[in-house]
């Protein structure tokens, strides 16, 4: 068991973050803009608290005292290119702080890269009205590459999108990625909880999508 701080705990993926983490008997501080928005009481084992990811003193004060942070954030308010980087640098400046070393990002399927190693992005037919919501995914990973090498961090995605009414199934694979893949919040949830656990990626982007049947 340890403790583990979701920033953006609020969203699908940052609940599925939390529930899965909890299954596995951890301590976990769920980090929202407005605790005050959430109806539902806070399970047991789960500490809610305001925060702002994209202040460093708050990240690094939110921190203190857990081995590991989930990061599964959006502001619809800011400017995209603003908010990720301005995230990526808080997140790196204040989990360094608090002495926590494994972050794990949740990603963006369309700059994850095909088989063929295309952004997904670039590849015929993707939709491009979204564009610059990508490209500030992009630089928020760049800038997490830019960071000095003390965090242990790891972009997370589904391979495609996610299957918005799938259910748990327990499994997952990595994968390239490829448009028509599919993975529900409870599996993509295991999926970075596992690399929480048991690390096997550092400092690089996964897609994650359903295991075969």
């Amino acid at each position: 068991m340890g403790r583990i701080v979701v920033f953006g705990a609020g969203g699908r993926a940052g609940r599925a973050a939390v529930g899965e983490a909890l299954r596995r008997g951890h301590e976990v501080t769920a980090v929202v803009r407005e605790p005050g928005r959430h109806a539902e009481p806070a399970a047991d084992g789960v500490r809610l608290v305001a925060g702002d990811v994209t202040d460093p003193e708050a990240v690094a004060r939110l921190a203190a005292g857990h081995d590991a942070a989930v990061a599964a954030v959006y502001d619809p308010a800011a400017q995209p290119g603003d908010f990720f980087t301005t995230t990526a640098r808080a997140l790196d400046r204040g989990l360094g702080e608090a002495g926590v070393r494994r972050l794990v990002f949740v990603g963006l399927a369309s700059i994850l890269e095909t088989a063929s190693g295309t952004p997904l992005m670039d590849t015929p037919g993707y939709p491009q009205e979204y564009r610059p919501f990508y490209l500030a995914h992009e630089a928020g990973r760049t800038a997490l590459a830019a960071a000095g090498g003390g965090l242990d961090w790891l972009v997370v995605s589904p391979a495609g999108d996610f299957d918005h009414e799938g259910e748990r199934t327990g499994g997952y694979v990595t994968a390239p990625a490829d448009a028509a893949s599919r993975v529900s919040y409870a599996d993509f949830a295991i999926a970075l909880i596992d690399e929480i656990d048991t690390p096997r990626h550092h400092r690089t982007h996964i897609g994650v999508e359903r295991a075969a049947t």
